[in-house]
């Protein structure tokens, strides 16, 4: 079983409500899943799409053909109908669009007049789709039953009873009126858990102990905020919604200065806006996490789309030299473990620490196993209690060999913590000498470098070590390419994946260097235009990739496409 699902209509149509509802039911049923959202900037109107691909083996990617199409719009019949496999199904209101489709596959199911006959209103019409949708599918009533329930509960009683008739009605009417519809389901297995990329980055800062977070909002970084705002109350989190982002990050960098672990999201223009007190973070050596989610730029550009636009202003953004810590998970498993590992070495370096997402690995919904809290790091490295020296005076900046000065929580204990912007020296006082700058900046940058980077990982390998063609990629291309990679299991092919980009990997545990040398043809695949990282890795390390593949009209890789492309590629050698 593999089987792509795909929603398409107006924005306020309930396409997300359709897609987010299916998914719960099939990750409940013990089936892999996989979502991703394609939706314009617009409240009303326009054309979206939400695909939910299952299968019986883990799916990390979107493939284009379509088994199941629900056309909400005539937009969606138009566009989408040749992606229609030879043997799947169409749903569609042709009473709502007033339209009749002559092609066997399209089942006309009265979404509206349903929803207004058994649910009571015609905003139920998405509700009527998802059991249509089940219905087809011949999948079990008493799932979608359980699954509706838990969804409308707290909007009580009379809600859910009115969904449980129009998702019902719209069961029994597709089942009834489509005889031939037939797809393999796995048998019931052990529920999975279900999470999207900005889901993951935010539980993965609240179990790193976070205790404030302030932003303004700005797509796709909201739903960071959105799920730490919804867990606020019960586990005494303050969350800020700031009037712009250059009022964030100062919250934020004074929230950390008074010793709570604090973060703040946003794209890229709010990033901009960020940067200044990025370069303050770095001056006063103040722990900071920051979430920056990717979208195709310049300027406003498309606010709603993905694109991988941002590695290098991530990588240079601020002003003068300072360390910092980059990571770009591919799934939401890495987003969570490395979100942790983001405030651990914030924290212990006193450094500032961005994670990189897109609204891809924002947006996407996935199936995996359960998160192991336990492999988690909730070390404090605070001094908590009286951070005066044995000669009874203490220095926020104290020289040390690794660079890292003891960091006291202001107002704990005799001790002065004193901080400033411009240069200072060991008591935080400003000096204006090249002899204490040279200090600073050697105590900053210097020697906390080398330690940085022995706490980086090497990149993912999967595959033959000695293959003659190595894929590679980096951030949410993970899924794509994975996919991609299996498809070529035939062929000497391996790939590499980066989540851990700054400081950049060494080649101590894993010569990676090596092994892209001694391939015969290397492919870096992006979602941007210039190669970011591939011109990345050159600078890095001066290795040149023979072939690179990008995607940049807003969209992310598709299994089929990439597949494609590598195809190409490898036919021209």
């Amino acid at each position: 079983m593999d089987t792509t699902i795909q929603i398409g209509g107006e924005a306020g149509q309930g396409i997300v409500t359709i897609g987010d509802t299916l998914a719960k039911v099939f990750s409940r049923h013990g089936v892999h899943v996989f979502t991703s959202q394609d939706y314009e900037s617009r409240i009303r109107g326009g054309h979206n799409l939400y695909r939910i691909r299952l299968s019986e083996q883990p799916v990390q990617a979107i493939r284009e053909r379509i088994d199941i199409l629900v056309a909400l719009d005539a937009e969606s019949i138009h566009q989408h109908s040749r992606e229609l496999v030879d043997h799947g199904f169409a749903l569609y209101d042709g009473e709502t669009l007033k339209r009749t489709v002559t092609d066997e596959r399209f089942l006309d199911i009265p979404l509206v007049r349903l929803a207004r006959q058994e649910g009571g209103s015609p905003i139920m019409a998405n509700t009527v789709a998802i059991g249509a949708v089940l219905g087809i599918m011949r999948f079990s009533a008493v799932a979608m039953a359980q699954t509706l329930e838990k969804t409308f509960q707290h909007r009580g009683a009379e809600v859910v009873a009115s969904n449980l008739k129009a998702a019902q009605a719209g069961y029994e009417f597709a089942q009834s009126h489509c005889p031939l519809c037939s797809f393999v389901l796995a048998p019931p297995a052990a529920g999975r858990l279900l999470i999207d990329g900005a889901s993951a980055i935010g539980l993965g800062a609240i179990a790193s102990g976070l205790k404030f977070y302030a932003a303004y909002p700005m797509t796709p970084s909201t739903g960071v905020m959105t799920y730490i705002a919804s867990h606020a109350k019960e586990l005494g989190i303050v969350v800020e919604q700031a009037e712009d982002e250059i009022s964030a990050i100062n919250m934020v960098l004074g929230a950390s200065f008074a010793g709570v672990r604090s973060m703040t999201c946003s794209s890229g223009g709010g990033f901009a806006l960020m940067v200044e007190g990025l370069s303050l973070a770095a001056m006063t050596e103040t722990p900071v996490v920051i979430g920056l989610g990717m979208r195709p730029g310049p300027a406003t550009g498309f606010p709603t789309r993905t694109e991988q636009g941002d590695l290098l202003f991530a990588l240079h953004a601020g002003h003068g030299e300072f360390p910092r810590v980059l990571f770009a998970p591919g799934t939401p498993e890495q987003a969570f473990y490395l979100t942790n590992k983001a405030f651990d070495l914030a924290e212990k370096y006193q450094i500032p620490a961005l994670i990189l997402f897109d609204q891809y690995l924002a947006d996407s919904l996935v199936t995996c196993d359960r998160l192991d809290f336990g492999k988690l790091c909730p070390q404090d490295s605070r001094l908590r209690d009286d951070p005066a020296s044995d000669s009874g005076t203490y220095r926020r900046y104290a020289f040390t060999p690794s660079g890292v000065s003891p960091m006291a929580v202001p107002g704990n204990g005799p001790g002065l913590v004193v901080a400033d912007s411009d240069e200072h020296d060991q008591d935080g006082h400003i000096v204006e000498d090249g002899q204490t700058r040279i200090q600073m900046t050697n105590k900053r940058l210097m020697r906390k470098l080398p330690l940085l980077r022995q706490e980086i990982s090497p990149p993912e390998l999967l595959g033959d070590p000695t293959a003659e063609i190595v894929l590679v990629g980096w951030g949410s291309t993970y899924g794509p390419l994975t996919e991609a990679w299996r498809e070529f299991s035939g062929r000497s092919v391996a790939l590499l994946h980066f989540s851990q980009l700054s400081p950049f990997p060494g080649t101590q545990t894993f010569d990676y260097i090596r092994l892209l040398r001694q391939a015969k043809h290397t492919v870096c695949v992006e979602n941007n235009a210039t190669g970011q990282f591939a011109r990345l890795v050159q600078a890095e390390t001066g290795f040149t990739f023979h072939h690179q593949i990008h995607r940049y009209d807003g969209r992310p890789f598709t299994v089929d496409g990439l597949v494609g492309e590598i195809h190409d590629v490898l036919e021209r050698i």
